[in-house]
């Protein structure tokens, strides 16, 4: 029996959604017999093969654990001991993964301000200069990430862009893909058209906030930037001996469309709750509610007064973003239902009448 209610959903994290019974039935079915330990298997090998053809023929996919464990390995493999990394102040590498990136790789993270959680070149530049100061880490990368913290999207143009000025400067260009497949259903394109295409050296490849359980990988679009991955990946304890039952699962995103389509239905739940909200301020019917950034995947960031989020998350969970300013984040996932939002929709109104 299980010791939850199998029939809630909240609006905190999609990373709060069960496994995706399609990528369950992928996990039963590499289940049965023996494979070969530590991705010497069929469905490693086979995985290979979809990633190459979706990524490029010189790719290489690394299964990890986890997200954290993605983004440090990657970055570990791009730069020595004295290399920094650019990215963003509200980047994951830099809010939450409690100084991973720095500690365990002994990195430097140089960030800069941004309003919407997206990095430009101009933005770059502030932190771009002092190589061969040996008073400074050296800038070695970028790090960006599709969709941003703040549920914003990066065109295939933009990726293109900082790329191409992080070539110029010698720097290698790292994504952050933990919501990559709503990045590739917003934007409506193969995932190739803004990673590898776009000049993206190395991708996190976000599975669990798809679907899947502790399953992520690193993809080295160019493996010759990030030498060593094999041993990093074992030293940085993200090497799985089942790889199989990771590997099947990554496999099922890619198999029929399932990580589109997943994605595809979260992010048509952000935009039905956003909509919805959206309409009852315009007739008048909702006062004291407002949105801090634009809806384009599976994110809504509102303002609301404190007390009022309060009351609304006794009834349905999800978390603060800025209580100071009065921002909180509303997540939906792959197995958000319209009556779900819906039902969300009418504890926001009854709240905000109180």
């Amino acid at each position: 029996m299980p010791l939850h209610d199998p029939d809630y959903r909240g609006f905190a994290s999609d990373n709060y959604a069960g496994v995706h019974p399609e990528t369950l039935e992928a996990i039963a079915a590499a289940n049965g017999g023996h494979q070969i330990a530590y991705g010497e298997d069929a469905y490693t090998t086979r995985l290979g093969e979809v990633v190459r053809a979706e990524f490029g023929g010189g790719a290489e996919v690394y299964p990890v654990f986890n997200g954290t464990g993605a983004n440090v390995t990657a970055l570990t493999s791009l730069m020595p001991r004295w290399g920094a990394v650019i990215t963003t102040g509200t980047a994951h590498i830099h809010t939450d993964e409690a100084g991973a990136p720095e500690r365990v790789s002994g990195l430097k993270l140089l960030t800069v301000p941004t309003p919407d959680g997206k990095v430009t070149v101009k933005l770059i530049r502030t932190q771009a200069w002092g190589w061969g100061d040996e008073h400074r880490a050296q800038p070695l990368a970028v790090s960006i990430t599709q969709t941003t913290e703040l549920g914003t999207l990066y065109t295939p143009d933009e990726v293109q862009a900082i790329a191409d000025f992080a070539h110029r400067h010698g720097m290698a260009l790292h994504m952050d893909g933990a919501r990559l497949w709503n990045a590739a259903a917003a934007l409506g394109v193969p995932l190739r058209e803004f990673t590898t295409d776009a000049g993206v050296d190395i991708l996190s490849l976000g599975g669990t906030k798809n679907g899947l359980i502790g399953a992520e990988a690193i993809v080295a679009i160019d493996p010759s930037r990030a030498p060593g991955l094999v041993y990093l990946r074992k030293l940085s304890m993200q090497l799985a001996s089942k790889m199989r039952f990771m590997s099947a699962q990554l496999l099922s995103l890619f198999d029929d469309g399932l990580g589109v389509r997943s994605a595809e239905h979260a992010n048509a739940m952000a935009r039905r709750l956003r909509a919805a909200l959206e309409a009852g301020i315009t007739d008048g019917s909702i006062t004291g509610l407002s949105f801090a950034q634009p809806t384009q995947a599976n994110a809504v960031f509102a303002v609301l007064d404190n007390a009022v989020a309060d009351r609304i998350r006794e009834r349905v969970r999800f978390y603060d973003w800025d209580r100071a300013a009065g921002q909180v984040r509303w997540m939906t996932a792959w197995d958000t239902t319209e009556a779900d939002v819906d039902a969300f929709v009418t504890a926001i109104r009854e709240e905000l009448v109180r």
